[in-house]
């Protein structure tokens, strides 16, 4: 810690960010990194803290308080080294991650926290503004071959890794360009999507292939899959959409949320030059002139909202059913370290549109088979499964357009899923305890075996997911690698048990934590 004193004289600045006025009439990036002295000083708020509460409350374990320190000393080619040591893609999370790790940071007990996701985003920024960053394909090639399906930041880190490990990996996508809800879900304001290729061109650079517009299980078979790969991952999110079980459901102008960010994305990447399909005009969903209500409150209901606005909605209202947040403080069910449901203002509240808590939807109204209005109540609970209603609260709220933004039960089962026979749990996501299917080669890893879980949650799968099939194929992967140093031990000597396999899973952000130098010196 270079500055013990730097967390008393020096204050949380976060990002810059755009005047919300000018911002809402484009598709840019909302805000930008502060100048380097001011990063720096944000380095040196990190406490250094004797157990750093930040590494628990990010799911790759990343060495927050070594890069901020590095960062405060200027050293940032080697912040770099220890960043890219734990996340693959430092400028998805520094972007779009909600920061789990700054709800965790100890300063957060009783000050603002570290602003750990700026920082992280300004390493990677500045590793890719010197050329620091540059492909790095494989010394040798091990001859297995992996395919892996999907292109998400779960896909696309089991496939880096492998890939690192000398396998050969195509990744199978079926929309056109890769990277899952990264390009068709996150708006152009909060993740531009020339950072993704970027991020792919360097991965196609290092070996991996991938095959877009290829629906696995439609355009190919799964089957198909497994006869040309030695190892097949299951990377495809959860997809299958909750929906809003109130009558008037079937009225014209109600979609899903994600349909409609599908297209708002695509008509960007289009005004832009850059290929993307277009949507059939008797499918088209516009929020222009209308009065649209956004049902959950969550980033997905924040990400409606922004787009309703840069489309020109006459007004956008978001209905949440969380309780309304504390004036000061934390909600008793997310006490530190836990990270907030929600948080006082987003980006998109900023720019327009208005947040109703403690509400519930309970009709559609229409008229000449289209949504008109929207009926509610009001309720008290702490979340959406223990609601009850305010008697005397109802009320009525006129609706041109709705999006149902509350989430997503669990990966979609036709194709892939089916064809290859996998096994579900009881929330209906496939059951790979650790990472392995129940089909031999098959493995499965992010929100497919998890449920809808962070951008950050994802990467960590696919990270540790690689190290599980990197075992099967017979490789010899870091984390047996650790295990040779006597971090853990084989409890039955048997390296294909299903407890080794564990190990490895477990061990993945650990054992990295105990090492920065080379790979092949490991």
């Amino acid at each position: 810690m270079g500055d013990p004193k730097g967390f008393l004289r020096l204050h949380r600045a976060g990002f810059e960010k755009r005047d919300p006025k000018e911002r809402v009439h484009d598709y840019r990036q909302y805000f930008t990194l502060p100048d380097d002295q001011t990063l720096r000083d944000q380095g040196a708020r990190c406490m250094d803290c004797g157990v750093p509460f930040c590494h628990e409350g990010c799911p790759l374990g990343n060495r927050i308080p070594d890069w901020n320190d590095l960062v405060y000393r200027d050293r940032w080619q080697d912040a770099l080294v220890q960043l890219h040591a734990t996340n693959n893609f430092p400028e998805f999370t520094g972007l779009i991650c909600p920061a789990p790790c700054e709800s965790a940071c100890v300063l957060d007990i009783n000050d603002d926290p570290v602003t750990i996701e700026q920082i992280e985003l300004a390493i990677a920024s500045r590793g890719f503004d010197e050329g620091w960053i540059e492909p790095e394909p494989p010394d040798r090639r091990t001859g297995k071959s992996v395919g892996v399906v999907g292109s998400g930041p779960a896909g696309l880190a089991v496939a880096a890794q492998l890939n690192k490990l000398g396998h050969k990996v195509t990744v199978y996508e079926r929309d056109e360009a890769p990277g899952g809800l990264l390009r068709f879900g996150v708006p152009d304001a909060k993740l531009e999507k020339w950072i993704i290729d970027r991020r792919v061109k360097l991965l196609e650079d290092e070996g991996i292939d991938f095959a877009c517009d290829t629906d696995v299980g439609v355009t190919v078979e799964a089957q198909e899959l497994r006869r040309r790969h030695d190892a097949v991952v299951v990377a495809i999110g959860s997809r299958v959409h909750r929906d809003l079980e109130t009558p008037g459901r079937e009225l014209e102008n109600v979609h899903f949320a994600m349909d409609y960010l599908y297209q708002r994305n695509r008509w960007v990447a289009r005004s832009e030059g850059r290929p993307a399909r277009e949507t059939p005009p008797e499918r088209q969903i516009s929020a222009a002139g209308r009065r649209v209500v956004v049902v959950g409150g969550g980033d997905t209901g924040m990400d409606c909202v922004s787009n309703a606005l840069r489309e020109g909605a006459e007004d956008v209202l978001m209905l949440d059913v969380y309780p309304p947040l504390p004036k000061k403080g934390r909600m008793e069910s997310t006490p530190w370290p836990l990270p907030p449901k929600r948080t006082p203002t987003t980006y998109a509240l900023d720019e327009g549109g208005d947040r109703r808590f403690g509400t519930e939807v309970i009709e559609l109204l229409g008229r000449d088979g289209a949504v008109s209005a929207v009926r509610g109540w009001r309720v008290e609970g702490t979340s959406s499964r223990d609601l009850k209603p305010v008697p005397g609260t109802e009320f009525e709220e006129r609706a041109e357009l709705v999006l149902i933004a509350i989430g997503f039960s669990h990966p979609e089962h036709e194709g892939a899923v089916e064809e290859l026979g996998l096994d579900l749990d009881g929330r209906g996501n496939v059951k790979a305890p650790v990472y392995g299917t129940k089909v031999d080669g098959v493995f499965a890893c992010g929100d497919a075996r998890t449920g809808q879980s962070l951008v950050v949650t994802a990467i960590a799968e696919g990270r540790r997911c690689a190290r599980v099939v990197d075992q099967y194929l017979g490789g010899t992967g870091e984390a047996r690698r650790i295990s040779a140093q006597g971090m853990f031990a084989y409890e039955d000597g048997d390296p294909n048990s299903l407890r080794h396999q564990a190990e490895i899973a477990r061990t993945v952000t650990v054992g990295e934590a105990f090492w920065s130098g080379p790979r092949d010196e490991r």
